[in-house]
């Protein structure tokens, strides 16, 4: 019995460890973008533009989230739902239904920006004069949701590799399209840029999400009005969720803007794009593997737990050494990834970091409550959490200016990973393991101590001691993941042979 859950233990590890290097391999190659387009954008507009850019994302996500209605994120849940119980009539009816719906979603959504843009611009910019930019976002909604609707049936049936293509191609169009808009247009491209990014995004979806092959048949109206009611029932909830979180992002940049100005504005913009790149690696992973895989096994607490701790084992392993790395070198990461200009983000970026560690750790719990559909849960800790985000950021920007935006998001975290735990308990009986604990007693008091550090030290002590902890933390991560997951024979036999 012993030997038969090592074994499912042994297989679930590799499996995590698979999607993550699927979806992590691609998101290298999309940071690698990334970076060349941030490069460019610092560049070409400077801090004040990148301001820009954060802001016409924000009005965009918005938009999507409310005009989407979550229904991509319950699409994945419903078909991951029927992938389990083998019910491919199912699969194939909540594809059509969410197909058709994210069109006429888009369509809705595309409208109503584009009505409200003259209000949007005045409130966002302080100036109508932006209305014409936020005009051209709509038709970036109605691309998006569209692309949803192709993609949500790969994610649910779990088709990683193709996943990571998309990602791929996305992240080269987002790239070799924008920069030349920027070039030749200057602040006037941004809009203009999202917009055609959208539409590539779109192209490259439809071409993917056409060679899924379903079986069809014919469906009465009736089953149709029922799978739409129950998408757009839990998808309602997705969406307050999507809009509170994006919300909360808006609301800050906001914040930071009346404060401080655009050029803070994209300070705290470089510094959150650069905070996210290296978690964004696990995060994916989680989103597009590891939560229909938990959706399919959600009536098992036992086996659900178990899933949980270890994708949180994995995610801490990998991106713990990363995230200290980071704290240790922010100043030199921002110098190559952006500009001189944009050093004022260093301390930014470090609060960041902070934050972004603690949501490593609980990002695998919140699973719980999203694969177990308790929609009540969900949607309360969404909105306490958009509030005590803008809370404290509207308190401590007040304070400290823009650096309390990145304070108040590792305080964010500090509230939500202990408010979850509690949560989850409820629902499922879930503990931490003792391996998880154990991690989190390396990882959280060296990041402690490197921060301290960075913040308190003169420059080389402080750097030493980030490379030190930088470095043992890796071997130890190293060590682990390799005592969880065997090394492949012919690598072995490699080692076997070495002198």
């Amino acid at each position: 019995m012993e030997l038969r859950a090592n074994s499912e233990g042994e297989r679930s590890y590799t499996q995590i460890l698979k999607s993550t290097a699927l979806i992590g391999g691609s998101s290298v190659v999309t940071v690698l973008f990334s970076v060349i387009r941030n490069k460019a954008m610092a560049l070409l507009l400077g801090p004040a533009g990148v301001g820009l850019i954060g802001l016409y994302s924000s009005v965009a996500d918005i938009a999507y989230a409310i005009a989407g209605l979550g229904i991509q994120a319950s699409g994945v849940r419903q078909i991951a739902e029927a992938v389990g119980t083998g019910d491919t009539e199912r699969v194939a009816r909540t594809a059509t239904v969410l197909r058709r719906t994210s069109v006429v979603l888009g369509l809705l959504g595309a409208l109503l920006l584009a009505v409200l843009a003259h209000p949007i611009a005045t409130f966002t910019f302080g100036d109508p004069h932006y209305a014409s930019g936020i005009l051209l976002l709509s038709a970036a909604i109605l691309f998006r949701l569209v692309a949803d609707g192709q993609t949500a049936l790969i994610q649910g049936m779990r088709d990683i590799r193709t996943l990571a293509r998309i990602n791929v191609f996305a992240a080269f169009f987002s790239t070799v399209i924008s920069i030349p808009l920027i070039y030749f247009l200057g602040t006037a491209g941004i809009a203009v840029s999202l917009v055609a990014v959208a539409a590539a995004s779109l192209v490259t979806c439809w071409w993917y999400g056409r060679k899924m092959r379903i079986a069809t048949r014919s469906t009465s109206a009736l089953r149709v009005r029922w799978e739409a009611s129950a998408l757009l029932k839990l998808g309602f909830v997705f969406m307050i969720s999507g809009f509170l979180t994006l919300g909360a992002a808006y609301a800050i940049r906001i914040i930071v803007l009346r404060a401080e100005g655009i050029t803070a504005a994209g300070l705290y913009q470089a510094a959150w794009t650069l905070g996210g790149l290296y978690a964004s690696f696990i995060l994916q992973a989680m989103g597009t593997d590891f939560y229909p895989r938990l959706t399919a096994v959600a009536n098992d607490d036992t086996e659900c737990n178990r899933l949980v701790n270890e994708q949180a084992q994995i995610s801490m392993l990998l991106a713990g050494p990363g995230l200290i790395a980071t704290l240790t070198a922010a100043p030199l990461v921002i110098g190559l990834l952006y500009s001189p200009e944009f050093y004022g983000a260093v301390e930014l970026l470090r609060w960041i970091c902070l934050g972004m560690i603690l949501r490593i750790i609980s990002w695998p719990m919140g699973f719980i409550v999203l694969a177990k559909g308790a929609k009540g849960a969900f949607f309360w800790t969404e909105v306490a959490a958009t509030t005590v985000h803008v809370g404290l950021a509207w308190l401590l920007v007040g304070v400290f200016g823009s650096v309390g935006a990145g304070a108040a998001f590792f305080g964010l975290y500090v509230w939500h990973t202990i408010l979850i735990y509690v949560i989850v308990r409820r629902l499922s009986g879930f503990r931490w393991s003792y391996e998880n604990r154990r991690l989190g007693l390396v990882f959280l008091p060296a990041s402690v101590l490197v921060f301290a550090a960075v913040t308190l030290l003169p420059l080389w002590p402080a750097t030493v001691i980030g490379l030190l902890m930088t470095m043992l933390t890796g071997a130890h991560s190293l060590q682990v993941l390799t005592e969880l997951v065997p090394l492949p024979a012919t690598i072995r036999a490699w080692f076997s042979r070495a002198p």
